[in-house]
């Protein structure tokens, strides 16, 4: 596959803009800078902070075992799905395949970006319906969005189903794994080198705890990151997100033993949900949540807030009819919902 072929002609013929931090790479230490109309006066944050985020980026090298030539960052994994509908997505003309249920976000960024979206219905046990997708395609599907683990569902996508998809399906694959951390299924990062349209987003807002700072993470071939880093905003990560980024990687037991207890509080939540009268169906879970199929979704919902307990009603989602996620939360968090579940 020639990823050249899938990029928008306005994209590739596009002169970036370059940056006064772009322009000077060197050594900062001792440098005088007048370059970029900044105020002089230091107060930590009146400098123009690093638009390729190399410390961040380093560290993060380092964790995933991933050159940092293959990572691109974003403000929050947001930005990195625009970005990709921006890059290969021409408006009014191309489409996208999604998979319902999934992440909300896929059909309103095609939205904004004028992209025509293409719909294939996940199976009765939520897993991908290989033939459907393909038959789905068109020559203008240039972006494939796989959710796994899959949001709101909770359960990993079959591996060989995906690969089935990378290698005939002719377009970008974008593999959504915010939630890779929970499961025990591999990450497709170590399999970027086998399939140059693959892309591999997460985030650090799970797992890692940092939903507050807004960072996402793209892993890709140097092609697509060479092609995302031309139309990302200049400095779209800041200064703040970086050194808080850096501070909370640094120490990576944190989040190995805040997934371990959430890890743990999910099978005791699982356990204890299966006991209520009105829940009818737990579903698998690979993530920090679990789908539940209930009696009236909408009425346990509102008793729920009634009661200073916000969850999310998902039943106007396909194959979710009826249906409530459940964030796993803390051991007192837990007993505080199911006591409530209980109750009423």
């Amino acid at each position: 596959m020639n990823i050249q072929d899938l990029i928008r002609p306005t994209i590739k013929a596009l002169k970036p803009y370059s940056s006064a931090r772009d322009e000077f790479q060197g050594n900062s230490s001792d440098m005088v800078f007048l370059d970029a109309n900044e105020n002089p006066f230091e107060n930590g944050v009146n400098r123009y902070p690093d638009p390729q985020q190399r410390n961040l980026k380093a560290i993060l090298s380092e964790i995933k075992g991933i050159s940092t030539k293959n990572i691109l960052l974003g403000n929050g994994s947001d930005e990195v799905l625009d970005l990709i509908f921006r890059a290969f997505c021409e408006p009014n003309e191309d489409n996208i395949i999604i998979l319902p249920p999934t992440y909300g976000m896929y059909s309103v960024l095609a939205n904004i970006n004028a992209i025509g979206i293409k719909k294939v219905n996940l199976t009765e046990d939520f897993q991908i319906d290989v033939d459907g997708v393909l038959n789905m395609a068109d020559a203008n599907s240039k972006v494939l969005f796989l959710c796994s683990p899959n949001n709101p569902t909770g359960n990993s996508l079959i591996s060989k189903d995906i690969e089935k998809l990378l290698i005939k399906f002719k377009g970008i694959v974008a593999i959504d794994e915010a939630y890779i951390d929970f499961s025990n299924d591999k990450s497709w990062l170590n399999r970027l080198k086998e399939f140059p349209n693959l892309i591999v987003t997460q985030t650090l807002s799970k797992a890692f705890g940092m939903a507050g700072i807004r960072l996402g993470i793209c892993y890709a071939s140097e092609e697509i990151i060479s092609v995302l880093n031309r139309i990302k905003p200049p400095y779209n990560v800041n200064e703040l997100t970086q050194k808080k980024a850096v501070e909370l990687l640094t120490d990576k037991s944190i989040a190995v033993n805040e997934i371990k207890s959430i890890l743990v509080e999910r099978d005791v939540l699982k356990s204890e949900l299966e006991t209520i009268s009105f829940i009818s169906k737990i579903y698998p879970s690979d993530s920090n949540f679990i789908l539940a199929k209930v009696d009236d979704a909408t009425k346990r919902y509102n008793q729920l807030i009634d009661k200073g307990i916000v969850i999310r009603n998902r039943t106007t989602q396909p194959g979710c009819e009826n249906c409530l996620r459940f964030t796993v939360g803390t051991s007192k968090e837990n007993k505080i919902l199911i006591d409530t579940l209980k109750s009423i």
